[in-house]
This record gives C-alpha cells, sequence and structure tokens, in this order.
C-alpha cells in the first residue's frame, strides 16, 4: 500500500553529509517500492514544514545531533507523525554514551571500562593504555582516537573535545572488531570489520580505503551465537526500535565486549545494516519497507 513517506535527512550535524547519502538512498527504495515520497532536508524550520506536509510516516534519516538524540522523535512525537527507529528515550540515552554503558553494566552487558572527562577536567587517565578517546555524544567516528601512551592524550582530548565538551576514555579492546545490526529485535548475520589501516575511523568508513568486511564473520557459532546474543541483550537493555547496530570488539578468547549502539545506522553503499542485511538475503528496498512497516508513533503516558 502506498503511504506518504517524508524523509528526514542532511541536518545541523558534523554528520549531515553522510545522512544526505543516507537520506537519497532510502528515498530512492521509496520511490521504487512505490510511496509517494517528500525528502526534507532539515533545518530549523522543520516543525512548520512537517506540520504543512502532513505525511503519514517519517522515514528518519538523520544521524548525529538534533537526529539521533531523541529531538527529532520528540517533535515527531508532538506532531502525532509515527516515525522509523527508536523512541525519545531510548535515543537519547544510547547517544548519549556515558548514560548507555550505565545502562549496559547494570544490566550485566559486558563493556570496556570507561572514564568521563567534565568540560574543563584535568586529563587524568584511572584506566591503563592503551585507551580509546571519544566525544561523550556522537558518531562516524569522528574526534575518535586510540591513545597508546600519555604523550598524546592531550590532543586526543582536544580533538574530541572539538565535538562535544564531554569526553570520555574507554578501555581498548585488542582484538577483532564487529558489529550485528538488530531489526526490530532480531539479530542479522554478524559482520567483521578489518580496517587497512588498523583503525575503522571516518575515512576508512566513507571512503575506499582498502577495509574489508566479512559477513557473516568467520566464527564458530557458539562465539557467534554470544556476540548476537550480547548485542540483543544491549538493543533491549536501552528500549530500542526498529533497527540499531551494535558495536563491539572481541578479545583473544572471542568474548565480546560492546562499545555501543547505534539507533540510526548509515544506509550509504558502504554501510554495514545494508550489508548485514544481504547477508540475510534481504535487498536493500527490502530493508527499506522492512524499517518502513515498523515505523510508529511515540504513546503519551
Amino acid at each position: 500500500m502506498s503511504m506518504r513517506v517524508a524523509v528526514l535527512m542532511g541536518g545541523l550535524s558534523s554528520e549531515r553529509e553522510i545522512s544526505l547519502l543516507s537520506g537519497n538512498a532510502a528515498a530512492d527504495a521509496l520511490v521504487e517500492l512505490g510511496h509517494d515520497v517528500t525528502r526534507v532536508d532539515v533545518g530549523r524550520g522543520v516543525a512548520s514544514v512537517l506540520a504543512d506536509l502532513a505525511p503519514e510516516a517519517a522515514f528518519v534519516a538523520l544521524h548525529g545531533k538534533y537526529g539521533e538524540d531523541g529531538i527529532i522523535q520528540g517533535l515527531l512525537t508532538l506532531l502525532r507523525i509515527p516515525f522509523t527507529g527508536s523512541g525519545v528515550a531510548a535515543s537519547a540515552c544510547a547517544f548519549d554514551k556515558v548514560l548507555a554503558k550505565g545502562v549496559l553494566k547494570a544490566q550485566g552487558v559486558p563493556t570496556p571500562a570507561y572514564q568521563c572527562l567534565a568540560p574543563g577536567m584535568p586529563v587524568r587517565p584511572e584506566i591503563a593504555f592503551p585507551l580509546v578517546v571519544k566525544p561523550r555524544r556522537g558518531g562516524s567516528s569522528i574526534g575518535v582516537s586510540t591513545v597508546k601512551g600519555g604523550e598524546a592524550l592531550d590532543e586526543a582530548v582536544a580533538a574530541a573535545r572539538a565535538e562535544d565538551a564531554e569526553v570520555y576514555l574507554e578501555a581498548a579492546v585488542p582484538g577483532r572488531e564487529v558489529t550485528v545490526s538488530v531489526l526490530d529485535g532480531e539479530p542479522l548475520p554478524v559482520l567483521e570489520i578489518v580496517p587497512a589501516a588498523g583503525i575503522f575511523s571516518y575515512e576508512a568508513k566513507y571512503t575506499d580505503s582498502g577495509t574489508q568486511y566479512i559477513c557473516p564473520a568467520d566464527l564458530p557459532e557458539a562465539k557467534a551465537a554470544r556476540i548476537r546474543d550480547a548485542s540483543v541483550a544491549t538493543y533491549r537493555a536501552l528500549g530500542c526500535a526498529g533497527a540499531a547496530r551494535v558495536d563491539l570488539m572481541l578479545d583473544d578468547a572471542l568474548n565480546p565486549w560492546v562499545l555501543e549502539i547505534n539507533t540510526i545506522p548509515g544506509l550509504t553503499r558502504k554501510s554495514l545494516l545494508p550489508k548485514a542485511a544481504a547477508a540475510a538475503g534481504m535487498s536493500f528496498a527490502d530493508l527499506i519497507a522492512r524499517m518502513l512497516a515498523g515505523a510508529r508513533a511515540e504513546r503519551f503516558s
């Protein structure tokens, strides 16, 4: 059945260009599926635009601040427009890596040790090197650095603070990097990422950098099942919905350590969710149709 769908993309965050790629890819697929699609480049007047459009559903393809942090979800809730993905609370909690870490620890989900640095706080690591420095809120590996010793720490913190005034330090887990996309509560195959430079940076994610993607990952099934279970536990602990992607590291014993969850995964030609969906037998159009079918309105208590 054809629907009037507003695809929300672009936005005001540092991930704007990636969001435009994701949104246009989703919009093209929705047109192919027969829907009446309006592409909305989200700006400060988006409330009026959406009120005038009155779409039957909003497909949210906004990455980063104002799109993945619960803000656009709150606006759509007020406008009574059903939308794809997680709701207000889950989006806000997942986007704030420190809040998400607290929830995961409380639920017994394995996640590396971490330390939060408030604005102006002296940079005194309480966890051992090597460690990863990250903005407290953000995505696409922008402002993220791996630090092996104290001499590079101040520079790494400054780079992270350019993205968010609050940063955090996380114990680095040496080993294999994997991700699990979760769709409507069900895990897709485990995907292993093998960056050519050893680090899955912004450039490795979005340029032809020689990064290898192996899906399904070459793992014993018992280990793969444990990774999928940890990913679904993360999704459920944070109250996510629709499509989300959990990023993990595997230690030498192939034990999973959850790094974070992305509630609006990328939909570019190099993105990980479409690769995992393809490994599960879904075309890109199938994936987009499934995501739209999950659109729902937040309920007021």
